[in-house]
């Protein structure tokens, strides 16, 4: 586990960990306005939305993966789990089982907040830059970032696979705390880089790696000033768009497209909706995205494949130079630089575990996860939401790793 802060309150390190589960490897870890958004047409609900369960009667290979998604959901004291499953871009099952609020019956195509997801988006964009040669992933960052600490030492690569040395303000005791006193605070992106700037760099920038979320903050900066182009816009010409997930936007708002999954959280001490309370501290802004399990579905299979990526650019997005990092040392300890290996690693904006490759966002009473294992093409897609008895972490996941271990047991989707 990465650290956990200083015993402040209970739930406080609850959120510590829930939050670092949302991307850190091994640390297991839009527009829009009040009124409806436009869907893309099919044959689904008369909104026109063309998310919808799997016709029945559902065959054998169906009937199992939703077998085990409704026992996990019982055992797990989940409020609702989404679920897409595909093989080879088949569709093995469509679903959404529980409540979004009371009364109210899941849908797949309720829309959900999705994190670290935008990770790999901004990785597979960068990576195109640096195959159209407008970058170079060794470029250092002092012409884009002049005011970041050991800018002229920390180069693009660093800041995509964490590797820079910069704290994560999601583990600082004071960051956590503001947060718990203040859900709906607008955060900028100076505010949550003065945590990490105000510690020393646990490492010489590329010597280790350790998890911190103001990488991604600052190199979504340094795209923005690279390529001129606000960052919402410019992961929706870039990968968004020509992946056709329409569904997969971002907001400068707490608002969420309807309809709304809701989202409820014990992290505070009492259990409470957290549907709206304001992600701007889960990354820089215009890479607050909201999405539905069938756009999930199909990020997973396409950033898992490198569909948007030369074969050389998709190599490096499996691993970049982070296999063999992660140690120990006398200024940082085991539980934030973590071993990085063959099996298990961060990529580049991506997560690597036994050929899966996946992102697992998990925040604010939201859990899901993106993964797709490239040698059976198999795609799985689930988000859960929370009752008051549900565990701490990502249960999202647990879904995730049952559901693979029935179609792929050759290869675990062992994150815990």
């Amino acid at each position: 586990m990465t650290r956990t802060p200083p015993p402040t309150r209970p739930r406080t390190r609850a959120r510590a960990r829930a939050a670092l589960l949302c991307a850190a490897l091994l640390a297991v870890t839009v527009q829009t306005s009040a009124a409806a958004p436009a869907f893309a047409g099919g044959p689904g609900r008369p909104d026109g939305s063309d998310c919808v369960r799997t016709a029945r009667p559902l065959d054998g290979e169906a009937r199992e993966v939703l077998g085990i998604t409704r026992k996990a959901k019982a055992e797990l004291h989940l409020k609702s789990v989404e679920l897409k499953v595909t093989s080879d871009g088949r569709e093995v099952l469509t679903d959404a089982l529980g409540e979004s609020m009371t009364g109210v019956p899941a849908q797949p195509d309720m829309h959900f907040r999705a994190g670290s997801v935008a990770f790999s988006y901004v990785g597979t964009a960068l990576l195109q830059l640096v195959q159209e040669g407008k970058v170079r992933l060794d470029d250092t960052v002092e012409r884009w970032l002049p005011t970041l600490p050991k800018a002229n030492q920390i180069t693009l690569r660093m800041l995509a696979t964490n590797t820079t040395g910069l704290h994560d303000y999601v583990t600082d005791p004071a960051f956590l705390a503001e947060l718990e006193a203040h859900p709906f605070r607008q955060w900028t992106p100076n505010q949550l880089l003065a945590y990490p700037y105000s510690h020393p760099f646990w490492y010489k920038p590329g010597t280790n790696w350790s998890y911190s979320h103001a990488n991604y903050v600052l190199l979504i900066q340094a795209l923005e000033k690279i390529t001129g182009t606000r960052i919402d816009k410019f992961l929706r010409e870039r990968v968004t768009g020509p992946l056709g997930l329409d569904n997969t936007r971002n907001n400068f708002t707490p608002d969420i497209p309807r309809p709304v999954l809701h989202a409820f959280t014990s992290e505070r001490g009492l259990y409470e909706e957290s549907t709206f309370w304001n992600p701007s501290w889960t990354t820089a802004p215009g890479a607050v995205i909201t999405t539905h399990v069938c756009d999930l579905a199909r990020s997973a299979a396409a950033i898992g494949s490198g569909e948007l990526l030369s074969h050389r650019s998709y190599r490096t997005l499996l691993n970049p130079g982070t296999v063999g990092l992660g140690h120990a040392t006398a200024t940082c300890p085991a539980t934030i630089c973590l071993e990085q290996t063959e099996a298990r690693h961060f990529g580049l904006g991506v997560i690597v575990i036994n050929g899966w490759v996946l992102q697992n966002p998990s925040f604010s009473g939201y859990a899901a996860i993106q993964a797709y294992l490239p040698s059976d093409r198999l795609a799985i897609a689930v988000n859960a939401t929370k009752t008051k008895d549900t565990p701490d972490g990502n249960m999202a996941e647990v879904v995730a790793q049952r559901i693979a271990a029935a179609l792929a047991p050759q290869a675990p989707l062992a994150i815990g």
